[in-house]
């Protein structure tokens, strides 16, 4: 289906005409139309379907053309990366319209704090925030919800899993009874469906390809002794000179800091982030990855979700994650908008019943290979094997995944109320500025929908 026919408004039409997109992809067609007639929505589908673009398009049409002196969309989202991609697509999207946004989250400055704040009591039309941080406005006074028409909730499951239902509860309690809900994620566990009824109303239902990589994905795993990880990943990483876009997950900081500094012996060019660092400083990281000045980054489960970043040739897992939904999103970092990759995963013995359960989930059976016999020996596949008790509370990741986020943070970088952006323009069209991506070069005609999650 085009986008000419879904009765968006002509200056969103415009600006996707503009960034070179036709055909919406499955998750929008099925979505945008529903969303169009007002019903709630329960949205599930994998990362790099074009889910993002799936709410904010007619959310967009929606609020351009139920105009109100205060905000009357609120996107809420579980981490600042996601908050700040969302709000880098909805400057394209909203370059020829007359409506504003501003993300909200933590990590900045009191300066940033001030700056968000200012932008509030303007009453921009649609707030894309983190849960914490629009707490601390709203208990502050700085934000009016009194005329919210339109609730997304985006990564409901990544939010339930980072410990904000309360806060998010919290938010809907202040909200009108008489809203449209939408909530996406990308799985549909009982906490998800519960919490779903209690905020939702009559909604209808949209799944695409849930629980599974995009079919680009060459998925493969080494069963490694973790001795053995680093000798692994250095030989892997050599032994790839074409890759010029890789990253690394594990599920503590401490092993990102750790990684970050063995390979950085080694020679290869590597930066890491987690949740330590200051936003200013996660965005230039994330800024030299995407144009290319870094090849390998190295992270936690924080970059899994909410960044967009074309052509990443390889995702190396350095260690299994414990949620198996973690792993289609560590591994939806590549292979995304019709592209392909390489996603590789090292298993420990103690990580064998954990990667059985991803297996189970994308129903697929990865290949398992052997480390090089110089190395030394790998592990036997046992899928039933399962760590034993250790002390009183038996294995755990030290640490946690690395990538939540604390409630309630100081400071947070914001911006101004922003309708038009500029950016860089491309050539043709007799236009000399064009909309502003998410660090991508706009596609030019054929059937490239916006995919981007």
């Amino acid at each position: 289906m085009k986008f000419t026919e879904l009765g968006l408004d002509d200056g969103i039409l415009e600006a996707i005409s503009y960034m070179g997109f036709e055909e919406a992809t499955e998750i929008q067609e099925k979505a945008i139309p529903l969303i169009m007639e007002g019903n709630d929505i329960i949205g599930c589908a994998q990362t790099g379907t074009g889910k993002t673009a799936a709410f904010l398009l007619p959310i967009m049409h929606k609020v351009i053309n139920n105009k109100s002196k205060n905000t009357t969309a609120l996107i809420i989202v579980p981490t600042r990366e996601l908050a700040l991609q969302i709000d880098q697509q909805f400057q394209g999207f909203g370059y020829f319209a007359p409506v504003t946004s501003i993300p909200v989250y933590g990590g900045g400055s009191g300066a940033d704090w001030e700056q968000q704040k200012k932008a509030l009591k303007q009453q921009t039309d649609i707030i894309i925030a983190t849960p914490g941080k629009l707490m601390s406005h709203l208990n502050m006074g700085f934000i009016t919800l009194k005329d919210l028409k339109y609730l997304i909730l985006d990564e409901a499951d990544r939010m339930l899993d980072m410990g904000f239902r309360e806060d998010i509860q919290k938010v809907i309690d202040m909200l009108p009874k008489d809203r449209q809900t939408l909530m996406f994620s990308a799985t549909m566990a009982p906490k998800i469906r519960e919490f779903a009824k209690k905020i939702l109303n009559n909604p209808k239902e949209v799944n695409v390809a849930i629980g599974k990589p995009a079919e680009g994905v060459l998925q493969a795993a080494y069963l490694v002794n973790d001795a053995h990880k680093t000798m692994l990943l250095d030989k892997l990483i050599k032994d790839k000179p074409a890759y010029k876009s890789i990253i690394i997950f594990s599920s503590t900081k401490k092993k990102v800091a750790d990684i970050h500094r063995s390979l950085k012996r080694q020679g290869h060019n590597v930066e890491s982030i987690s949740s330590d660092l200051t936003q200013d400083t996660r965005e230039q990281v994330l800024n030299n990855f995407r144009s290319k000045r870094t090849r390998i980054l190295v992270g936690t489960d924080v970059i899994s979700r909410g960044i967009d970043i074309a052509d990443i040739n390889l995702v190396v897992n350095y260690d299994v994650p414990s949620e198996a939904a973690d792993y289609v999103h560590r591994v939806g970092r590549t292979a995304r908008a019709d592209t392909t990759g390489v996603a590789i995963t090292l298993i420990n013995e103690d990580d064998m019943h954990d990667f059985s359960k991803i297996e189970e989930l994308i129903d697929t059976v990865i290949h398992k290979l052997e480390i090089p016999k110089e190395m030394g020996q790998s592990p036997t596949w046992d899928p039933k094997y399962k760590p034993k008790q250790r002390g009183g509370g038996g294995r755990g990741r030290q640490g946690g995944s690395g990538g939540g986020r604390g409630r309630g943070g100081s400071g947070g970088r914001g911006g101004n109320n922003r309708g038009k952006s500029g950016g860089s323009g491309r050539s043709g069209g007799g236009k000399s500025r064009g909309p502003r991506g998410n660090g991508g070069k706009p596609k030019s005609g054929g059937n490239n929908a916006p995919k981007k999650d």
